[in-house]
């Protein structure tokens, strides 16, 4: 098993993929964000930030009392944005000791992250030490095996492709340590871990101009593996560009899963 992440943050698509997350699941994290009550004067956390769109989001929210941590072992896209709230530090979840200040934080989040970390259990633990009594901890994280077509309606040769590449990129992220159905397993992780108050829910786009962009942008960014491992030609996933380029197909993404919890 190759434990490398898959979709690298220096690759130039990375920018292009964090846009289109942060279009189809902001408003989603941020419902959940404000909760609990996220606001003036908290400490929060933000865990493999990648793209800027969470730690500006929760910079506002928290305002010049308040501060806001994002980390990321690769903190490419997020460098620019430390400011007097805003700190961005390199920072392996799974590896390194928890980053929490006197107290603790009140806000931890992690979205899209540990679904890709190998020792996921280790960062859950190190994550739940940094929070302050009463502090909640949100994970967001995908379920693809819940709902594994981005073409559930497969009506044409053109959602058959688009289905066996969906596959094939789950296959190359199962090499390197994904678990595919570990967005399920949110809800019992964190009662285990401790917390209390224990919510969850699920949510998925069906299709979105948003969707095409983040799947022809993480396609691009993973087609050098596809070909590689023989998974695919570049004659068929050119053609599978091209289809997602005419805006016809209806592409969802699989079920990202929120679960929210306090620590006691």
């Amino acid at each position: 098993m190759d434990g490398r992440y898959l979709l690298d943050n220096k690759q130039s698509e990375a920018g292009i993929r964090f846009g289109a997350l942060a279009e189809l699941f902001d408003p989603v994290t941020f419902r959940h964000m404000d909760r609990p009550g996220t606001g003036k004067g908290m400490r929060c956390w933000e865990v493999g930030a990648g793209g800027a769109s969470i730690p500006l989001g929760l910079a506002e929210r928290v305002g010049p009392t308040g501060s806001v941590l994002a980390t990321d072992i690769d903190v490419s896209w997020t460098r620019d944005i430390a400011d007097g709230v805003i700190e961005v530090r390199t920072h392996d979840v799974a590896a390194d000791p928890p980053p929490a200040p006197p107290g603790g934080f009140d806000l931890v989040h992690a979205r899209l992250v540990l679904v890709h970390v190998v020792d996921r259990a280790e960062a859950l633990r190190r994550m739940v030490r940094a929070l302050k009594p009463g502090g909640w901890l949100l994970l967001e994280d995908a379920d693809p095996m819940l709902q594994p077509l981005p073409c559930p309606d497969e009506s044409g040769p053109e959602q058959q492709l688009a289905n066996r590449m969906r596959s094939d990129f789950r296959t190359l992220m199962a090499e390197r340590g994904a678990d595919l159905a570990y967005g399920r397993t949110l809800p019992r992780a964190l009662r285990e871990a401790g917390l209390a108050d224990v919510q969850a829910d699920a949510y998925f786009p069906i299709t979105s101009p948003a969707c095409a962009v983040l799947e022809h942008a993480t396609v691009r960014q993973v087609r050098h593996l596809l070909v590689a491992r023989g998974l695919a030609t570049d004659e068929e996933i050119d053609h599978h560009l091209a289809n997602v380029a005419t805006g016809q197909l209806d592409l969802a993404t699989g079920p990202m899963i929120s679960a929210w919890g306090r620590r006691p």
